[in-house]
Formats: structure tokens, C-alpha cells, sequence
């Protein structure tokens, strides 16, 4: 069996700003923002749990979320999944999400590097395997 995380990131309305950034210029360095908890270092948690449990009910094998190191984005793992099972649940997940995320006026991104530059961490889709 496997499993897959995608990782993910939320952006208002207009798909360029991202959730929860300040209006002009940038968040605080990376690195509390990994698993946080609280207003001042995550957004979007609503999202996250409607999606969570939206998967559920439709009978994915969502395994868990977290908050990534970039401010606004997020991880969550699929699986354990046998052999090609797992692209059928990721790619519903991943329409789930985009469809929950529509009700709040947020745009997902998948974009390996949604923010260009140095400073901010990329978002990808990795495999754990045992």
C-alpha cells in the first residue's frame, strides 16, 4: 500500500493574492506556520476541515491535514491505497477541494511554485510508500 500527500495553496477571489496575506507586501519568515494553530498563523482551516469531511462522506481514503510552512498553504494525505485506487481518490480529492473552496470565494492552487521567488516554499505531491 501508499500513500500520497498534496500539498496546496489558497488565494482570494481574484487567484493571485494568497489567503490570508497582507494587502501589500509579506507575512512573517516561514517556519511558524508549519501545523499552527491560531489566527495569526493560519488561514483557511474552515476550508481545510469542510473538505475533510466532504472526502469522507464521499468515501475517500483521506488520512489526516496539517498547515504547511508558507502562510495559506496546506497538505492533506491520502490513502493507504492499493495500486492504481490511488489516483482514483487523489483526483476526486482534489475537485472536492476546489468545489468546497469555491463556497468561500477561495481559489486552490496546486502550482508547484505559486510564489515566485526565493523566500517561499513550493507546493508538490509526494509519495510515502511502505
Amino acid at each position: 500500500w501508499f500513500g500520497i500527500e498534496q500539498e496546496y495553496t489558497m488565494f482570494d477571489k481574484s487567484g493571485t493574492h494568497p489567503l490570508g496575506w497582507p494587502q501589500h507586501g509579506f507575512p512573517g519568515p516561514q517556519g511558524p506556520y508549519y501545523c499552527g494553530v491560531g489566527a495569526n498563523r493560519v488561514s483557511g482551516r474552515d476550508i481545510v476541515e469542510a473538505h475533510y469531511r466532504a472526502c469522507l462522506y464521499a468515501g475517500i481514503k483521506i488520512a489526516g491535514s496539517n498547515a504547511e510552512v508558507m502562510p495559506s498553504q496546506w497538505e492533506y494525505q491520502v490513502g493507504p491505497c492499493e495500486g492504481i485506487e490511488m489516483g482514483d481518490h487523489l483526483w476526486v480529492s482534489r475537485y472536492i477541494l476546489c468545489r468546497v473552496a469555491e463556497d468561500f470565494d477561495v481559489v486552490i492552487s496546486f502550482d508547484p511554485k505559486p510564489i515566485p521567488g526565493d523566500n517561499w516554499n513550493g507546493a508538490g505531491c509526494h509519495t510515502n510508500i511502505r
